[in-house]
């Protein structure tokens, strides 16, 4: 019998996740994605319940990441890392056509 496929969380939550762990603050990540505290916690409660799993420990005025987030964050800004570097290759060889693309915007 083949693996099951696990499908992907949501790209946002993802992103969403990557930028809270970093800054250690819902408040703060929301100011960086330019949306509410309200649509960080979301995002991060929808990613904990498609991986079945805790990311962060909320505690009084502040987060921490306990071993489950931190590895996970780690993860994350590795995929991100190289997902930046690849779009920046690409981008460096295609100049003429972003600039056409940027214009047409």
């Amino acid at each position: 019998m083949a693996p099951r496929d696990v499908s992907l969380p949501p790209l946002t939550a993802l992103r969403t996740f990557e930028v809270a762990a970093r800054l250690l603050s819902f408040t703060r990540a929301a100011v960086e994605l330019g949306v509410t505290q309200t649509a960080v916690s979301h995002q991060v409660k929808q990613l904990e319940g498609h991986l079945g799993v805790s990311l962060f420990q909320r505690l009084p005025r502040r987060l921490a990441l306990p071993g489950d987030g931190q590895a996970w964050a780690r993860e994350l800004r590795e995929v991100f890392a190289r997902l930046r570097e690849a779009c920046r290759k690409l981008r460096a060889r295609h100049p003429r056509q972003l600039q056409a693309v940027r214009r047409s915007s």
